[in-house]
This record gives C-alpha cells, structure tokens and sequence, in this order.
C-alpha cells in the first residue's frame, strides 16, 4: 500500500567517459565533471517545468530529471523500435483514458464478452489483462489481517498485535487534528471572503489585508500558513479533505481487525490452490481508485498527442493487473499476477506497492524466480515511510533477497524518490533508501500524470518512481531487443548520474549521507546515458 499525502501531512507538521557506436555514433556519456559543477536551482519551476521535470535534463536544465527529452531529440529521433509489453501490476487503470486508450495491450486471441477462456490461458474474458480483486476495493493492512485471521508465529503476531496497538491511536490523533485543521481554513476562508467582499482572493491580498480583530489576526495566519503549501486555498481545502479521507479509511478498513474486504471475492487468499477467481475487467472501480492510471501515464501516455502528459517510453502496449486495493495487496494475488503478466508476454512489470509484513512471501519470490527465469524485468517502488531498508526493523515486500542476503534472481530492480530540487533536498523526504535494498533513485515527488476520466493530476511518492524506471526499461529493450533483463538492470544502474553531494535522510537535516551510502548504485537515472551504454553493450563494444 502507498501514501500520496506524505508530503502535505509532513509540511504541516561508476558513469565513464566512453565513445558511442551503432545508433549513437559520436555522443558520449555525460561527463562526471559537469554533474558535480552543476549549479543549484534558484529560480521555482514554471509550470510546463513542473509538468515535464521528470524528464528534464541535470547538466543544461538544472533539474534533476531522467534527461528523457535529451534522448529523444538527440537519440532516439523518429526511430519507434519494437513494441514492448508493459505489466502494471496496480489498481485497476482507467481503460478509457484518452492518453492511455492508444497504448493498451489487447490480448488478440480471447474473443471478449463470450464468458470463455478462448486462448486457453486459464483467464476468461481477459483482453487488457486481468483483475485479481474482483469487485473488492478497500482492504485491511496485511498485518491486521494476519491478527484477523490468527496467521503467523507466536512471535510475528506479537509484532503484529504491536504496530496495530501503536497504530491506530496515530490514525485516530491525526484524523481528528486534521478535521480540526480543515475546520479552520474552512472558517479563516469564509471569513476573509466576507471580509474582502469577494469570491476569491491572493495570497498577497490576504498578506496585505488589515487585520482589525484578533480573529482576523488569527485568519491571516492561518491562510499565509496554507498559501506556503498550495497556491490557493481551494486547493488546500481539497488536500485536506483527502488528508482527513485517508485516516477516515484508515480507521474504517485498514486498521479495523472487524473488517473483511475480501469476503466479496469468493476464494481463500491464502490457499495458493483456490485459483478460480477474480475477472477479466481490470479497470478501476471508483474515480479514487486513481493510482494504477497514473502509474500506467508515467510510463507510456500517448506522447506529443497534444495532450495531458508525455510517458517515459515511446511504443509500449501495457497490460492493466488489478491486484492492489485500497489497502496491502495480498501475496497469491502478487504472485499470481506476476505470473499472468509473463505468461501472456511481458516484456516489464511494475510493482507500485509495497507491505511490511508478507506471510507467504515465498509465493512472491517463486513468481519472481520464474519471471527472471523468462527473462522479464521487474521494477519495484522502495516505499513512502522516509526509513532506511537495510534495518531489519523496516522491511518492505516484496523484494529480491532474504534478511539483507545475496540477491534470489538478476531481474529486481527497487527504486527510491527524487525531489526536483538538486542540492542536500534531492533524496523525496518520504522515500525510503538503503545500500542492500535500493538500487537507484528517480523523479517521484509531484509528478504529472494520468488520472481517471480524463483527468491530469500530480502525485508523489516511489510509487510515480518506479514507473519512470520501468518506462526507460522499456525504452532499452524496445530500442535494443536483444539486450537480457539482466542487462537492462545492470546499465539502468551502471549509467546513472553519480551524485556525490550528500543529502538529508527521510526529512532530518540532521541524517545525511551520500548516494552511494543509500543505494546499490549510487546514481539518479539517466536515460540519454542508458541508450548510450545499451548501444555499446548490444553491439558488443562493452560487456557487463
């Protein structure tokens, strides 16, 4: 499960010099100098930059984007490649979306609506892939379930029995502080609308509003307070109200050990043989049911269409899995998704998502060990909790190893959160990291991107990270066909930037560390140096 408010809730409180060949004859990586003569940004982002930053290049924009449009321009050109099948392995996707209708993977050989497994698959009616949920959306956390249930060691269900005591007060203390919050803004605006005779107001009409009573004194700060996190109050009011929606479900479902999501999808979630289950409509099922879309947008909406958003990656098909609900996703709908996503052609699955708690993590991992045994690459978001992996207190499934251990399969990829910020605020407050269980860091906070009904919003968090990565390993293998999973993986990593400044840990100034002190690589991505590298090593120029 993953947190888009993390940001709002805390503000309130070995790259080489080496030649091109083949399709990039004469370009070179990216000088190693030049990054650490970067200057810092002093200017804010305009708003084409806010929308486009992830793309943008460190070197000439000063923003620490995967240089996507730098590839492109100077790269990859007109040039299509080959189509590219892309798992997103998430909510359910808006199937509809006029930036994601055109790049949908249609499964040519099941004949929709007919109720029949046509292609044999064992999937009936799945043409833009499958739905695991059913018609299930909110969830438990899997650690209350597993108390629900009673499933676990004496020992995990008194860690279990712990984090839900500890909680749930949380939940309860900030659902009330932020209703109380919003309450305030609420009558602070109401207030100052009547006040100023108007419907609408600035932030530098409220600054410069005379304030004649200690109640308006009392309005004017809290509003200058609101306008240093949105740009208008309308826009705070509306953060809020999903703030206070997010500890409400919290409480209602997540952390409620009474509730049973599941009960409406028929089958036992932890019997890996109880398989007949879920359907073939993987769209999302409520406007809310937004995070799927999204990720599905940062990967591959439609580009230079005139419209919303530009994806990382130019010919891709994506495969819509709907496995993860409004709370932890359960392990057999993981694993099988996984599966389902190698079997019928994927090339890429992204894995938005994440738990602390996986009891048949081994499901997870076989299904992985198969995807790196059909050479599929799998990328997956380290998580929003700030903390640092590699502490055995602080795990997050799924991943690639056991107990900080040697890795299980070549073909994982764990990414962490950039800000656009370049300086000591690069690493996202919220991102989690770790030199074992991280491997590289890509633009995730405020990134902008696909919504339901047609809509573009942006969003935070590893989870809009991941995909930005699985976008770029798209590109890789559709401009280099013949490249492994292993070896995307490994010039992904080995292409980065390496940033050697040092940066705050999970939003304390006073933890800093480098990159190569909290993660695998050291390195933000970089696509216009991975289509460099991917050239060298296809053409046997370099080997890895």
């Amino acid at each position: 499960m993953t947190s888009t408010f993390s940001r709002i809730i805390f503000a309130l409180t070995t790259t080489m010099l080496l030649a091109g060949c083949g399709g990039t004859g004469g370009l070179i990586l990216t000088p190693i100098e030049n990054i650490d003569a970067t200057p810092y940004r002093i200017s804010a982002l305009n708003e084409t930059e806010k929308q486009n930053w992830g793309h943008l290049d460190l070197v000439a924009d000063t923003i620490p984007g995967m240089s996507i449009d730098k590839a492109y321009s100077e790269i990859i050109k007109n040039r299509k490649g080959d189509k590219v099948i892309v798992a997103v392995l998430d909510s359910g996707i808006d199937l509809d979306h006029e930036d994601l209708d055109g790049v949908l993977w249609t499964n040519s050989d099941e004949r929709p609506g007919n109720n029949r497994d046509d292609d044999g698959n064992g999937y009936i009616d799945d043409i833009h892939g499958y739905n695991f949920l059913g018609e299930s959306y909110n969830e438990q956390l899997e650690y209350v379930r597993m108390l629900r249930l009673n499933i676990g060691d004496q020992t995990t269900l008194a860690k279990a029995k712990s984090k839900l005591d500890s909680e749930y007060p949380k939940a309860m203390q900030n659902k009330q502080q932020y209703e109380q919050i919003l309450q305030a803004v609420k009558s602070a605006d109401a207030d100052v609308k009547k006040h100023l005779g108007k419907d609408a107001y600035t932030k530098e009409e409220v600054a410069a509003m005379e304030a004649t009573s200690e109640t308006m004194q009392r309005n004017k700060a809290i509003l200058a307070q609101m306008f240093s996190i949105k740009e208008t109050i309308p826009e705070v009011i509306e953060e809020l109200t999903d703030v206070v929606t997010y500890f409400t479900e919290q409480l209602n479902y997540n952390l409620n050990k009474d509730f049973n999501g599941r009960k409406v999808v028929g089958d036992d979630p932890y019997d890996w043989n109880d398989k007949d289950y879920g359907n073939g409509n993987p769209n999302n099922r409520v406007d809310d049911e937004s995070h799927g879309t999204h990720v599905a947008g940062i990967i591959a909406a439609e580009r230079n269409n005139g419209k919303g958003a530009n994806g990382v990656a130019n010919n891709v098909a994506i495969m819509s899995i709907r496995a993860v609900p409004n709370g932890d996703e359960y392990d057999k709908d993981i694993a099988l998704g996984i599966r389902y996503a190698v079997d019928n052609g994927a090339k890429v699955i992204n894995g938005s998502f994440g738990k602390s708690f996986s009891p048949k993590a081994e499901w997870v991992y076989d299904a992985l060990k198969y995807a790196a045994e059909k050479d599929v690459l799998f990328v997956h978001a380290a998580g929003n909790d700030g903390a640092n992996l590699d502490d055995p207190s602080n795990p997050n499934f799924p991943n690639d190893q056991v107990n900080n251990g040697p890795e299980i399969s070549n073909n994982v990829i764990t990414v962490g959160a950039l800000d656009p910020d370049y300086g000591s605020e690069l690493v996202a407050s919220y991102s989690n990291y770790g030199d074992i269980n991280v491997d590289i860091f890509a633009p995730g906070t405020d990134i902008y991107s696909t919504y339901p009904d047609n809509t573009y919003e942006y969003s935070p968090g590893t989870s809009m990270a991941a995909p930005a990565i699985s976008g770029l390993a798209a590109l890789l293998f559709s401009q280099y066909p013949n490249l492994s999973a292993a070896q995307v993986k490994k010039i992904i990593l080995e292409s980065g930037l390496p940033i050697k400044a040092k940066v705050i840990l999970g939003g304390d100034p006073s933890k800093n560390a480098s990159l190569d002190e909290i993660s695998t690589s050291g390195k933000i991505a970089n696509a216009y140096n991975a289509l460099i590298m991917a050239s060298q090593v296809a053409n046997g120029q370099l080997q890895l």
